[in-house]
């Protein structure tokens, strides 16, 4: 039998390989708490200074959309808001 971590393999699993894919992991994950937490700190400094941070949450949200989709949208909101009186 082979004594290499590398191939060795666990109820047909190679184990080296599934712990490396998961130390990955788990690692993007304690940097995507930092970047959390950054963003968190970012969103504290513009409350600070004035800014409505609702509105740019949802900034951020509409610039991610590509622009068709973003203009789907906000027809959309704009329906919606006539339907119910608003508009």
């Amino acid at each position: 039998m082979n004594d290499d971590q590398s191939t060795s393999q666990i109820g047909g699993i190679a184990a080296e390989a599934l712990r490396q894919l998961i130390e990955r992991i788990e690692r993007l994950e304690e940097e995507k708490k930092g970047l959390q937490g950054d963003i968190k700190d970012i969103y504290t400094q513009a409350k600070s200074q004035g800014f409505d941070t609702k509105i740019i949450r949802q900034i951020v949200r509409l610039r991610k959309m590509e622009d068709h989709e973003r203009e789907e949208t906000e027809q959309l909101l704009d329906l919606y808001k006539a339907a119910i009186g608003m508009g």
